[in-house]
Parts: structure tokens; sequence; C-alpha cells
């Protein structure tokens, strides 16, 4: 990869950096204040709660006994409870055998506390992730709300051809003589089967009168989001824009730019875009990438990293609280589901590796995100913090995951694996994250 091309257009390396940090100060926040509070509802004394490594650049001290802090490396954060060794809750030999003839003492202690109390501590960091991510899908869904029935003309987007006569407050009943059914099937095929021209007949209902008006297309290849790390993104394409031509063959459906992009075999395309009234040149190469299926499974296909939209804006009306909760799971339980089955195609071989992203391609996707708009950032700290709590969960030592493995071997012999057993695994999972993070990062710098 081109190292220039892992800062994102819209902004500098200062630019990505800030996003970063912002983004994994909130989520290891979030995760490290799940295990103190957790910790300390289950009788177990925090020591130190700490954003952040290295040296430390503010500390105080609360009435728990409790030292929070903030230190001068922002890329984690720990919670070292009494009875820890260090950041990865090793233990302190001399401050265990201090208390060992103190059985109240040592209950305060992360390896003197009963199991269930340590169990739920471990798993509560990233249990807080996911509530995070599904309090966020909440708020999106909430505050959004959902479209109405039937479909109404809501914000008008600026396009090169104007909205022409439809205008805010059209209830949209059918395209072209087709009255848009309620089934999906039936909706998809209505869509596929028309004519790609600059515009369409929009049958609608406007204050309680039926009539035909003449509107764009209704899928145009418009720039709704951009995708980070994509062949968009480094050309520079913004929300927004409106791709009016490929290879100087002018389109009107999205549909015809995924067609050349599909089509192109990987070869640069040359794109005229249609942006605030200018139209500007942009040349790209489609990247392959791996799309999950509804089944689970993964298809590989060229894209430039372009989401799109109807020629408006929906109007919505307010979701009800139950709705809005519901997304709000189904949409973290997605990621999840995701994720699992995508590190599995990667370990079988079906998907490439490249798509673990390390470090560099957070950083640049937080930048990347940050650059459009408050709420894209916001959504992705959701989707990387149910990224970051399943991680945790891997069943490797130094990992809360890893622990947890320790607890359950714990709860079924009757004992606790030996203090060299849990040295020797500690180390070993140490270094299977540094080896992934080190592999990750390999991708970040080497993948196309």
């Amino acid at each position: 990869m081109d190292t220039l091309g892992l800062i994102p257009q819209f902004g500098g390396v200062i630019w990505t950096l800030v996003a970063f940090i912002i983004a994994l100060s909130v989520i290891v926040a979030i995760h490290e204040y799940g295990h103190y509070i957790v910790g300390r509802w289950c009788g177990i004394k925090a020591d130190v709660f700490s954003l952040g490594f290295g040296p430390v650049i503010w500390s105080g001290n609360d009435k728990h006994g409790t030292k929070w802090q903030i230190a001068a490396l922002p890329f984690g954060g720990y919670v070292k409870f009494a009875g820890d060794a260090n950041a990865a809750s090793g233990k302190d030999e001399e401050a265990m055998a201090a208390v060992a003839d103190d059985p109240e003492a040592a209950r305060h202690t992360m390896h003197g506390a009963p199991l269930w109390a340590r169990s739920l501590t471990v798993a509560a960091g990233p249990a807080f992730n996911f509530a995070m991510s599904i309090l966020i899908f909440f708020a999106v869904a909430y505050t959004q709300g959902v479209p109405r029935d039937p479909l109404t003309v809501g914000d008008l987007r600026d396009l090169p051809q104007g909205q022409l006569e439809l205008q805010e407050g059209d209830e949209v009943l059918g395209l072209n003589g087709t009255v848009i059914p309620e089934d999906e099937v039936a909706y998809s095929a209505l869509l596929g089967s028309l004519p790609t021209e600059p515009t369409l007949t929009y049958d609608i209902r406007r204050n309680g009168q039926e009539m035909s008006v003449e509107g764009p297309f209704f899928l145009p290849p418009l720039v709704v989001q951009v995708v980070p790390q994509s062949a968009a993104i480094e050309a520079g394409l913004r929300p927004g824009d409106v791709i009016t031509a490929v290879e100087g063959q002018p389109i009107y459906a999205f549909s015809e730019l995924k067609a050349a992009v599909e089509g192109s075999d990987g070869q640069p395309l040359a794109l005229q875009v249609w942006r605030d009234g200018e139209t500007l040149d942009f040349t790209m190469t489609p990247k392959a990438v791996d799309e999950p299926q509804p089944d689970g499974s993964f298809k590989r296909a060229l894209r430039i990293g372009i989401a799109g939209g109807m020629a408006f804006e929906a109007a919505s009306e307010t979701a009800s609280i139950g709705e809005a909760l519901v997304g709000g799971v189904e949409n973290t339980w997605r990621i999840i589901t995701g994720s699992i089955s995508g590190l599995r195609e990667m370990i079988i071989g079906n998907i490439s590796t490249c798509n673990l992203s390390g470090p560099v391609g957070i950083a640049q996707a937080s930048g990347a995100m940050a650059s459009q708009g408050a709420q894209s950032f916001i959504y992705f700290i959701a989707v990387l913090s149910t990224a970051v709590g399943l991680l945790n969960l891997f069943p490797i030592p130094a990992l809360d995951g890893g622990h947890l493995t320790f607890y359950a071997y714990e709860a079924v012999s009757g004992k606790p694996p030996s203090d060299k057993a849990l040295r020797v695994l500690m180390t070993i999972g140490l270094a299977l994250v540094l080896s992934l993070m080190v592999f990750a990062l390999g991708n970040d710098l080497f993948c196309p």
C-alpha cells in the first residue's frame, strides 16, 4: 500500500490521530469502567484506574481509595485491582502473602475474592462494550425514526437535474405506473425493471390528491456515504457527490455504476462527478472486497467503496422505544456474528486475511468517519466497541476471555491453575496478542 494512501483525504495525520484517540479512549474507558464498577459492587478493591499507559500526567484519589489517572500514551487503559501485580491482572505474590492470614482483607483482592465475583468483574468489560453499542444504535434508531408508510418525500437532495416536480411531503405510491409493493422481493424486482433514464414518472398523493409528476431517477449514482480504506476515499469522493459518467458514458442509475465497477476487471475507471454545481474528473481503481452474504458466507466483488440512496431523503416518524431497542440489539448481534463468520472464513482460507485491520487501518477509518459527520463517527465507535468486546472474549491468556477460561477450569476442577502454569500461559497469551498486532499492522502497510 502507498504510505500516502494511509492518510485520509478529509484531513491529515493530526486529524486521523485525534479521531483515533477519541474513539479508542471512549471504548477503553467504557470497557475498564465496566471492570471497575462491577468489581466494586462485588467487593473487590481497585487500586488504580488508568486511561493510557506510561508517565502519569494527572491523577487523583477518590473516597474508595482508587487512584484515577491519565497517562501520556493514550492507546489503551487498565484497572489494577488489589492483589494484581500488573495491568494484565497477574498475581502480586507479596501482596497476597501479606493478606494470607486475613480472610477479610483477602476477600477484597482480585485473587482472593469468590469465583463468582471474579467472573462477573472480568466479564463486565466486554459486557459494557456491548451495552454501549446497543445504546448508541438505539439512540440513532430512535432519533432518526423509521420511514413513513407510505414512502414520503422528506428533505430534497441536491442533484444535477434538481428534483423536477417532486415536492417535500409527496407520498410516493408508484413508479412509472407500477404500484410500489410491500413485499421486498417484488420491490427489488420493480427497482430492477425501471428504465435507466434521467427522469421517471412518480405516482404520488399530494395534499390528498393523487397525480403523476416527473422526478429524478429513483436510485441515482449518488454518494451517501464513503467507505474507509476504499478507492473512493483515497480518490477524494465526498457524501453528496453525484457520478454522472463512467469512461465518458453518461449514467443515471446507481446500478449502472455498480455494473461498470464490477466489469472493470480491476482496471482504473475515469469518472465524472457533479459536486456543488461543478463537474470534476476522478480516476480510481476498484478494489476486491469480501462481502458477507445472508447465509453467513462471503462473496468477493469489485467495489470503489460508496453507499448510495434514493433521490430524496425519506420522511420519517418517531420509532417506538421497543423498535429502537430491538434494532440496537440486532445491529450489535449482526456485528458479532459477522465478525465470527469472517474470522472463521479467514482461518479456513475462504477469504483474504487482509480483511483484518490493525491500528493504522483503524486510525484511518476513525479519521474518515469523523470527517463524514458526528453521527457517522459515533456509529463507527459503536461498531468498534462491539469488535473490542468480542475480541476480549477470545479464550487467549491475558485477555478477558482467557481469565474466564481459567475460572471455568477452577469451577470444574475445584482449584485454580497453579501460579507457575498461569505465568507460562500468560506469557504465551501476551506473545499471541503481540503477534496478532504485528500481523494486523503488516496488513495495514502491505495489503492492497
